[in-house]
């Protein structure tokens, strides 16, 4: 038993969860209470009902996250499953898609649909909603290149929106840089409008997104127990002569450098991998390791892109 009380739900409440499952390094220890909600009613409501006191935590796919050894305290919730992964056009180059869905299952919805410009999404590991923490993108665009709008819940339960950058609307504007969002840490976001910059046969647009995947499958070790990209490149994409982190990492000596079960991929350099037993003190041991050398050799000091979230195995002895 959890040492709060739990609000009646639709959806799944588990207790003392391994987390492990839920990510894409499988590491992690417990969570507290691991809710599982059927959809925006029943997380408003459950929201509303809890006690402020007690800490809420969401958790995607778990693609760009390390949860630490001794698990996370409070409620974990996770936006997953048919509901929460439900994609539909709306009109003329517009989609929508609740935060569960996975950002490759947006960008090939949106080719079904004759929509160009999502293509990017594919090349990004993850859910969109996750997507909106750090303003995800890859192959020259990013998250709020397309985001029209987005909706969610506060802490207490309580709407919000948010109007994409430079569009119309009475919400207030999300603002987002390079790998980085102003929007509220409470914000529990649960569906985003998202717009391509034209039409397109679907064959053409499908097959532009094989050719991406493609791609990132011959430079990325996505077979593998990993995450998204490890650190944020030092500088913003179109900063003249710009620094790349994996060229850092790799000047600095570090391709292939393990710490117990967690190495940093041979494959792509700003990847770490478990190996098979690695623990969440471990990836982030090594990653730490990585950050040092890059600093000392090359001058540069690593941002961490991938969150490192709940307690070390230490603090709940």
């Amino acid at each position: 038993m959890t040492a709060f009380p739990l609000p009646p739900v639709r959806g799944k409440i588990l207790e003392n969860a391994s987390l492990a499952p839920y990510t894409w390094f499988r590491v992690g220890g417990p969570a507290d209470a691991l809710f599982l909600p059927a959809d925006e009613e029943d997380l408003q409501a459950f929201l509303t009902a809890l006690d402020p006191a007690v800490p809420v935590t969401v958790l995607g796919v778990g693609s760009n996250v390390i949860v630490r050894d001794g698990g996370i305290r409070g409620v974990v919730i996770r936006l997953m499953g048919k509901y929460w992964g439900q994609i539909e056009a709306l009109d003329g180059i517009t989609m929508q898609a609740r935060a569960g869905a996975l950002d490759l299952s947006v960008a090939k919805a949106a080719a079904q649909n004759g929509v160009r410009g999502l293509e990017f999404l594919s090349g990004i590991p993850g859910s969109i909603g996750g997507a909106t923490r750090t303003n995800a993108g890859c192959y020259g665009r990013e998250l709020r290149d397309t985001l029209v709008a987005l909706h969610g819940f506060r802490r207490d339960g309580s709407k919000a929106a948010y109007r994409g950058p430079g569009k119309p609307g009475a919400q207030p504007e999300a603002h987002f840089s390079y790998r980085h969002t102003d929007l509220p840490d409470d914000l529990i976001v649960t569906r985003l409008i998202l717009e391509g910059n034209d039409t397109d046969a679907p064959e053409k647009i499908l097959a532009d997104i094989e050719q991406l995947q493609a791609r990132r499958a011959e430079t990325q070790p996505i077979k593998e127990k990993t995450s998204g990209s490890t650190f944020a490149n030092p500088d913003p994409p179109g900063t003249p002569d710009q620094r790349s982190a994996w060229k850092l990492i790799d000047a600095a000596g570090c391709r292939g450098l393990k710490v117990g079960g967690a190495q940093v991929s041979p494959k792509h350099c700003n990847f770490l991998i478990n190996t098979g037993d690695a623990t969440a003190a471990d990836l982030e041991a090594l990653g730490e390791l990585v950050r040092r050398r890059v600093l000392e050799t090359q001058g540069v000091e690593l941002r961490w892109e991938v969150r490192r979230i709940g307690q070390l195995a230490s603090e709940t002895a």
